[in-house]
């Protein structure tokens, strides 16, 4: 992934200045020591600066990681820890910052050697608190050197998003299609997350698309593309205008980034699209996409966040999908009944038009998009991606803003069955458990649009944790409940 960023850990020890600061000196070095043993090394920089006891040391400290070039912290508590000072530290440095705290090592050494630190988490959560500070504590987090390398590990994501959202731009063509309010987009929590938006009209892009004809890339764009269809390559004679499409977005991207780091895009793909391009755009997306930099289509930007989020958290690419269909009862009886344990309301299936990346599909085929050429000439309709999604771990999740500017998101975690579709489009039977309380009590009642993103492999524990450090709160955050615990809308007499 070439569009997200690389997290450097500052790890930055304290001490209370009335317990025996070698307790965070030696604990320091041994979770360092631990961390470079399980995971790489380069995740992390250990700060050797001092053991930050007083708001001096707190400002030598940030100075030095800072120096350093690390854009995340974890303030580790080697005992009791200055409440103030260490409290200060998550709040001045610009980044996102975990709190972890050593757990007591001997009964043989409870004296001197006693630190107290899972007293002080507390006083520094109510500090964190006084101050309005969106900082990460895992769910328990007091543990060994061993155990609170780990915890840093699963920090490691979570930072990921949290820095790259800091530094996106998203790039809009067009308004929403007719019909799509479910996709609105209040700017306004856009900002709050430190997310820059640039929107533009479809004849900006049209225009741009029109001076990249005859560009000398596009021979070199056409065999790459050949090269990654194979077989599937069943419309050869559109992918000139394909490439000519891809290094419009792709120059775009170069010359509006601005002072951004990082990019998203999203599209009004159709249905004035087709006619005047002469193509659908989902296969340069599924390429884009590919790269981690994510496409959404029928201009969903909060779609294309949520894809940001979920590449930063995956480390791979994402997808994005209509909530779209049930699986038939004949499907369901032939091939997931006795097979798999799930009631079939647990199931579902999840479509778009073909913007699913290659390396995501068990077979595919570049081709014409059947609904669209159900109402317009094939011609115009060619350039989507089909095929059944591989099957494996996934997780469904979206961070949307509603109507009046309250973030909401969900998460639930399931999988891709290995059944065939025998449909069109980029397409899969998902079962996530308890799927059809999860439809009507969350996304139904939580008034979501039918986009959801998909991530590949299970990433709930990480997303849930990004959703409420950049604001998100927890009652807002919808998941799959089991079947002993109702929703809050759910009627108990049903």
């Amino acid at each position: 992934m070439n569009n997200i960023p690389k997290v450097k850990i500052g790890i930055v020890a304290v001490s209370r200045d009335c317990f025996p600061e070698s307790l965070s000196v030696n604990r320091r070095k041994a979770l360092v020591d631990a961390y470079k043993a399980k995971y790489d090394a380069e995740d992390i920089y250990e700060c050797p600066v001092c053991i930050v006891e007083s708001e001096i040391h707190m400002v030598q400290a940030l100075e030095d990681i800072k120096a350093a070039g690390c854009n995340a912290l974890v303030v580790y508590l080697g005992n009791f820890g200055p409440e103030i000072s260490e409290t200060l530290l998550a709040k001045h440095f610009d980044g996102p910052a975990m709190f972890v705290a050593a757990a007591e090592e001997s009964q043989n050494d409870l004296s001197d050697g006693r630190g107290d630190a899972y007293c002080g988490m507390l006083n520094a959560s109510y500090n964190l608190k006084l101050r309005n500070i969106h900082a990460y504590i895992p769910e328990y987090p007091v543990g060994t050197a061993s155990e609170c390398a780990d915890m840093i590990h699963d920090f490691v994501p979570i930072a990921r998003a949290v820095v790259g959202l800091k530094d996106l731009k998203i790039i809009s063509f067009g308004p929403r299609p007719l019909n799509f309010l479910a996709c609105n987009a209040p700017i306004k929590q856009l900002y709050n997350l430190g997310v820059e938006i640039e929107e533009n009209s479809e004849l900006d892009l049209f225009e741009s698309f029109n001076k990249h004809a005859n560009d000398p890339r596009i021979p070199d764009v056409v065999k790459d593309m050949e090269q990654e269809l194979g077989e599937g390559n069943k419309k050869p004679e559109v992918l000139p205008k394909l490439a000519q499409y891809e290094l419009t977005l792709l120059d775009w991207v170069e010359a509006h980034r601005g002072y951004r780091k990082y990019v998203a895009l999203t599209s009004k793909c159709w249905p004035a699209f087709q006619t005047q391009f002469g193509f659908v755009p989902c296969y340069v997306n599924s390429r884009l996409t590919g790269r981690g930099i994510p496409v959404s289509c029928e201009v969903d930007i909060y779609g294309t966040l949520s894809e940001f989020i979920g590449t930063c958290v995956s480390n791979d690419a994402v997808t994005l999908l209509d909530i779209n269909n049930s699986v038939p009862d004949d499907m369901y009886e032939e091939s997931i009944k006795g097979k798999y344990n799930y009631t079939h309301k647990d199931t579902f299936m999840g479509f778009h038009c073909g913007n699913t990346c290659s390396s995501k599909l068990s077979s595919f085929n570049m081709k014409y998009q059947k609904i669209m050429a159900r109402s317009l000439p094939v011609e115009v309709t060619n350039g989507t991606l089909e095929g059944d999604i591989v099957p494996g771990d996934i997780t469904f999740y979206r961070l949307q803003s509603t109507a009046d500017n309250i973030l909401r998101a969900y998460v639930a975690e399931g999988e891709i069955l290995p059944v065939a579709t025998k449909s069109f489009g980029g397409i899969g039977v998902f079962a996530i458990p308890e799927m059809g309380r999860f439809y009507r009590h969350v996304l139904i009642e939580g008034n979501y649009p039918h986009h959801g993103a998909v991530a590949f492999g299970h990433h709930g524990k990480a997303l849930f944790e990004v959703f409420k450090l950049i604001g998100v709160c927890p009652d807002e955050i919808g998941y799959n409940h089991p079947a002993s615990v109702p929703y809050r809308t759910e009627n108990p007499f049903a």
